[in-house]
């Protein structure tokens, strides 16, 4: 969810949430080819905005929107240009659209589902069952009368949307945080047991058979405790026909929490069960090339996994998101766009007009026990390239002990290298280079993480 809630250790929420730590990347052209999409035609120009940057690589790009912003021209202007998806950021849940037993409100979503469907924009709903934001009659319930508000609200929320409505996040972080996998504390929970969330989905599907029911969690984006949780809970709906289509991985990052390294690893595992993925919530603290660098590597891993359906970011400017202080979108407080934005636009294939760009692919060459070859094919975007630069981080106590087809500086830990040409800087539109270099494990095998390509 997010606008509310909590992370890793968890500063309790209120309508907000949190993340974990960093992964490699894949170029879009190598992805598309390992997942059998065809390739893209060349174009005479890229895509220049997110959602249609997406589009072309079939997905959508999102952002979290709040109905009392709307009615500001630069809050509406830059949604409305950039993005393709929409998910309310508070108004579809129980609080705001069931204040009391039995009686709807939908004014503040309805408002947000027909400004994003009049511009042509999907909307993802959020969320049905959650323990947070619940009026307080819920709670006073006992088990039957629980049992039979909670298939209520489900069946009149998603009735009340039908056809309207892409995917649903029908459960929300029923997992606690830490090492027990266990079940979080809740009035659905402690009253009805572990069977309510298989309830909860079975009434979704007869509300509207169409839309797609989805699982939504932080602190899932690695592989953990939690994260094995959730997963053997969908192994088991999908094996006994509970109709569960997606898992929603929020995506709250930070310096203390950064994308985890399996991050797309973790998407794929979930994706084998059959079950689409989405990124929902995705905004990461701080700025600059880090930040960039951070929302590169998301974007990637959602493009190298066939079944990760689509990005939502939770927010359009940080002027107005939860987590303000720590300036986590991809538009500042003016709407000016961040580094952050241009790296997500590159991922994504975009750029503007005649804009040199391009693409970082890494793969493992040979290894042995000691150590590993990496290679990194740099691609050039629709515009021919003159120079390129891109970085490779590996993990401590991990050395880089030769490198080749490059021209490498370090940082001043060792750990991060800035690759540039070595004569091999000019590229015609499409065409490719590499270079590679050799990993010491020194006992470590994580996987290096490579930063975004920049072109001139």
């Amino acid at each position: 969810m997010a606008s509310r809630t909590t992370i890793d250790p968890p500063p309790q929420r209120q309508p907000r949430r949190p993340r974990t730590r960093t992964a490699l990347v894949v170029g879009t052209a190598a992805l598309l080819a390992a997942v059998g999409a065809p390739a893209v035609a060349g174009t005479t120009q890229a895509a220049s905005t997110l959602g249609a940057a997406a589009a072309e690589q079939g997905r959508y790009f999102g952002a979290a929107v709040a109905a009392n912003h709307l009615g500001e021209t630069p809050y509406a202007s830059t949604l409305d240009t950039e993005f393709s998806s929409v998910t309310p950021e508070n108004e579809m849940k129980w609080d705001a659209t069931e204040p009391t037993r039995g009686t709807f409100t939908f004014g503040s979503a309805d408002q947000i589902v027909n400004h994003a469907q009049s511009r042509g924009m999907k909307v993802r709903g959020h969320t049905l069952v959650w323990y947070s934001q619940l009026p307080g009659w819920v709670g006073n319930l006992g088990a039957t009368d629980l049992r039979s508000a909670m298939n209520n609200h489900i069946t009149q929320v998603m009735q009340h949307y039908q056809g309207r409505i892409h995917s649903w996040d029908v459960a929300n972080e029923a997992f606690q945080d830490g090492d027990s996998g266990a079940r979080r504390s809740s009035p659905f929970q402690d009253k009805l047991g572990d069977g309510y969330m298989e309830e909860a989905f079975r009434t979704a599907r007869a509300a509207d058979p169409a839309a797609k029911l989805c699982y939504n969690d932080y602190n899932i984006e690695g592989i953990n405790a939690k994260s094995n949780a959730v997963y053997n809970m969908v192994r088991d709906f999908k094996a006994r026909g509970v109709p569960i289509d997606c898992v929603g991985f929020q995506s709250h990052f930070n310096s203390a929490s950064p994308v985890p390294y399996d991050y797309r690893e973790n998407l794929q595992r979930f994706a084998d069960l059959g079950v689409d993925v989405q990124i929902t919530e995705l905004d990461i603290e701080g700025s600059g090339t880090a930040q960039a660098d951070n929302y590169s590597s998301v974007v990637r891993s959602c493009l190298a996994v066939s079944r990760c359906t689509g990005i939502t970011v939770w927010g359009v400017t940080d002027k107005y998101s939860w987590r303000a202080g720590g300036t986590p979108l991809l538009f500042d407080g003016n709407y000016t766009k961040k580094p952050a934005y241009n790296a997500v636009l590159a991922a994504l294939g975009g750029g503007s007009s005649g804009a040199a760009t391009c693409t970082a692919t890494y793969s493992k060459a040979e290894e042995w026990s000691d150590r590993f070859n990496g290679k990194v094919t740099i691609t050039a975007g629709s515009s021919a390239i003159s120079n390129w630069t891109t970085t490779v981080t590996v993990t401590p106590p991990q050395k880089v002990s030769a490198t080749w087809n490059g021209s490498p500086t370090w940082d001043t830990s060792g750990n991060v290298m800035t690759m540039r040409p070595n004569g091999n800087g000019n590229l015609a539109a499409g065409a490719s280079t590499s270079f590679g270099f050799t990993v010491m494990r020194n006992g470590t095998s994580t996987p290096p993480v490579l930063g975004s390509c920049t072109a001139s």
